[in-house]
């Protein structure tokens, strides 16, 4: 139970961050952090030896 936990309090910041940006009228920037946490996901996949020729084909 306790990764669930964990799990739903990350959405929750997640959630945060965004009603933090729009609350703000910082719209601009939620394309800025989708692009940089498709970047991170693409390097953590990329980190895997068996993956490497599916991200290479990518770039």
């Amino acid at each position: 139970m306790g990764i669930v936990k964990d799990a739903a309090r990350r959405v929750g910041v997640v959630n945060g961050l965004f009603a933090f940006l729009w609350r703000k009228r910082l719209w601009w920037m939620i394309p800025i952090l989708l692009a940089v946490v498709g970047v991170a996901a693409i390097v953590a996949v990329a980190a895997h030896p068996a993956a490497a020729p599916f991200i290479y084909t990518l770039f």
